[in-house]
């Protein structure tokens, strides 16, 4: 069943060739033209518009002209769809072509253009692209062909002060404008209620998820200061916060993957998570307590979910003033170092309320895409609801990708309870270390021969006995007073001191990690160097765990270690 589109009732036919595909009877070709990665993700979160429609076909192409379409159709091209070269893709007409932001030789293709934003809110004017203090986005020299005529038969927008703007710039192509929503954020306001799931599958517990959004190009958080990554990663207790960076499409080209990765690898050792620019970085915001970021638009869907912002942009020539962006910025507390992140989160985001000033028509952003989308092609808009694709789970660290040895602080307190505090030792620790913990098969021979406690995680492959292996190890590694153990489990290990026998420890309550395991075991080393208890507590964090001692059974000490 169909219905009739409720758009204005023009139909913009372009040249007045249809591209058919495989010629059966009312069919219509869809182009999606995407000019960069960014520009190619926004064109995705359309594509629920045409669900379920057999009727529509769809094409990519890739529009030739900017330093950042490296890979910008790879996503494309590995779901099976089916992409035309530049050359082909202006030879021949379409009854409908999308494409998000105006750049680019969009004039050359033929058939009824309609235009979508290729970010929120139109924040920026980038020096030496089109009119100078002209957002991106909205200037004239792009959305107008040379003669003055409009280059789209659609311009869609999410908010009216955004078309109100335009109006300002441009009054023909305002003319053909309508305020239609944001996909991308119907996604993220679809998908809140994972948030749980999200964190689950990122690993992140109790810990606080600090999310860093950065923009691209010289005025970006990550060009500003290269270093906050690693300095945050060695500041922040391991056991407590958990870092991530969101980094713009057009950064991730320009530097290439390759290359941030070596850039950032001190972090990423230290446990940075590193989401992929499409989907995946929405549902870590989405997972996120707090975020620091630079002036990018991205800040604004974490503004729209009331996340927690701390402002870290420096200043400089991007930004327009009166903007959403310098708006939000104005609004937020200023970043000043890592003390800053319990504050934040202590605290309601309060942002949500100038985010309804860039999106409007949350809920509706996808039936009104539709409404005009299916006016231009001359169809009835299917008789079915249609509903975004929830944002997909966030891919986490392999365990074999975290850090392998730790500085370890241990504090007692006055009622008895050890406190634990973790940092990455290849990172300079912010305060003096008790001992190093280092995990036997992945850390480095220089922290292993410097640990005190040795300890192997379950799923090594190997058959000795524990009772052999923590032996072995301690024999290997001869001097000074050191510990050994394996982690069976979440909340078992066995554990054998220097001068000791060997021991069963088992965790209550049930709801710890196998990668915290290890910072409870550094809690035993400590108090083994003193006593023999049968009983200890040991707080982790935010977490406190009963460590409960006794001598391990002959059927623990043959178990493989």
């Amino acid at each position: 069943m169909w219905r009739r589109a409720t758009g204005d009732g023009r139909r913009a036919t372009g040249d007045g060739r249809r591209a058919t595909g495989d010629g059966r009877e009312g069919r219509r070709a869809v182009l999606f033209a995407a000019r960069s990665r960014n520009a190619l993700h926004r064109l995705l979160d359309t594509l629920p518009v045409f669900a379920g429609d057999d009727r529509v076909e769809h094409w990519f192409t890739l529009v030739p002209g900017s330093d950042f379409s490296l890979s910008a159709l790879s996503a494309v091209e590995c779901a099976g769809a089916r992409t035309l070269p530049w050359s082909r893709a202006t030879s021949r007409s379409f009854d409908l072509i999308l494409a998000a932001g105006p750049k680019g030789d969009l004039h050359a293709l033929h058939g009824p253009r309609v235009l979508l934003p290729h970010g929120a809110g139109f924040n920026k004017s980038i020096a030496g692209d089109g009119t100078e203090d002209s957002a991106s986005g909205l200037d004239p020299a792009h959305l107008l062909l040379p003669d003055g005529a409009p280059l789209a038969d659609r311009y869609l927008y999410a908010h009216p002060a955004q078309t109100a703007r335009l109006a300002d710039t441009s009054p023909a192509a305002a003319a053909r404008a309508a305020v239609v929503g944001d996909p991308l954020l119907e996604r993220l306001l679809d998908s809140r209620d994972r948030r749980a799931r999200y964190r689950a599958a990122l690993r992140t517990g109790t810990r606080t998820l600090v999310t860093l959004l950065s923009t691209w190009g010289e005025e970006s958080l990550l060009a500003r200061r290269p270093a906050l990554p690693t300095d945050l990663a060695a500041a922040l207790p391991y056991d407590e916060y958990q870092l991530a960076l969101v980094l713009h499409p057009n950064e991730r080209a320009r530097r290439s993957e390759f290359d941030l990765r070596q850039q950032l690898a001190p972090a990423i050792q230290a446990g940075l998570l590193l989401p992929d620019t499409y989907e995946e970085w929405a549902s870590v915001v989405i997972a996120s307590d707090v975020l620091v970021t630079d002036h990018g638009s991205a800040a604004l869907y974490a503004a729209a979910l009331d996340r927690p912002l701390l402002g870290a942009y420096d200043g400089g020539t991007e930004l327009l003033p009166d903007s959403p962006m310098a708006q939000l910025l104005d609004t937020v507390p200023r970043f000043t170092g890592p003390a800053d992140f319990s504050v934040a989160t202590s605290q309601p985001g309060g942002t949500r309320t100038l985010s309804e000033t860039v999106f409007a028509e949350q809920g509706r952003a996808l039936d009104l895409l539709r409404t005009q989308v299916y006016d231009l092609l001359g169809l009835e808009v299917p008789d079915v609801a249609v509903v975004p694709r929830l944002l997909p789970d966030p891919a986490p660290l392999p365990l074999s990708a975290l850090p392998a040895a730790f500085s370890v602080c241990v504090r007692h307190g006055k009622d008895g309870t050890v406190h634990v505090t973790r940092h990455p030792a290849h990172l300079e620790p912010p305060s003096p270390a008790h001992h190093l913990a280092a995990q036997v098969g992945e850390a480095s021979a220089r922290h292993r021969q410097a640990a005190a406690l040795l300890y192997r995680r379950p799923g090594g492959g190997a058959t000795v006995p524990v009772a052999d292996w923590t032996r072995d190890v301690l024999a290997e590694n001869p001097g000074g007073r050191r510990t050994a153990a394996v982690v069976l489990s979440p909340t078992h290990a066995l554990v054998r001191p220097r001068n000791g026998p060997l021991l069963s420890a088992r965790v209550s309550p049930a709801n710890g990690t196998a990668d915290q395991l290890p910072a409870i075991l550094s809690a035993v080393h400590a108090t083994l160097a003193a006593e023999t208890p049968t009983r200890l507590a040991c707080a982790v964090g935010s977490q406190r765990f009963d460590v409960h001692l006794s001598p391990a059974s002959p059927q623990e000490a043959a178990a493989p270690a």
